[in-house]
């Protein structure tokens, strides 16, 4: 295989990997920071970094893992670049409602605000697990934390939830 066959198998290779997963990426950034076009922003720049060392990827069953690391590390890298402004976040989610779910549930947009109320730490493992399909030794992985530590966060993050929404938790028999 000459160079050029190569490179246009890398990049059919990589624009396969980047159509599947890109509404997965899009999604976990929009988690993380709560804005459309920063979640655009960042899913664009962790993409040009993983294009750049694509072949050092050692195994591509770990692709998705991959790029979730490289989008919250991006996101990570944006609030080092720029200070960006406050806003309301009774604005953010009326505006992007569209974007967490298909309906008007009532019930759906309660729990959408109470996830946004939740501190990152919470939110984020919680948001893997749920959305993303994420096993707790996978987001241990992914976040940089002990299995324990993550079981404890997504403990932490559904009693929060359970708080915020008003839902009491019956006793165990």
């Amino acid at each position: 295989m000459n160079r050029d066959d190569r490179g246009t198998e890398r990049r059919r290779r990589f624009t396969a990997v980047c159509e599947a997963l890109h509404p997965d990426l899009l999604r976990f950034a929009f988690w993380l920071g709560r804005d459309r076009q920063l979640a655009e922003d960042v899913v664009q720049e962790a993409l040009l970094r993983a294009w750049k060392s694509f072949d050092a990827l050692a195994e591509e069953g770990k692709v998705k893992s991959w790029l979730l690391t490289i989008v919250r590390r991006e996101f990570a890298r944006s609030f080092e670049r720029k200070r960006l402004e406050v806003a309301d976040l009774d604005v953010l989610v009326a505006a992007e409602a569209d974007v967490l779910a298909a309906d008007d549930d009532a019930a759906l947009a309660e729990m959408r605000e109470a996830l946004f109320r939740l501190d990152d730490d919470y939110r984020e493992p919680l948001v893997l697990q749920v959305m993303m399909g994420y096993s707790t030794k996978e987001i241990a992985e992914h976040m940089g934390l002990q299995q324990g530590a993550v079981l404890t966060r997504l403990f932490r993050a559904r009693a929060r939830l359970r708080q915020e929404l008003g839902i009491a938790v019956e006793a165990s028999p």
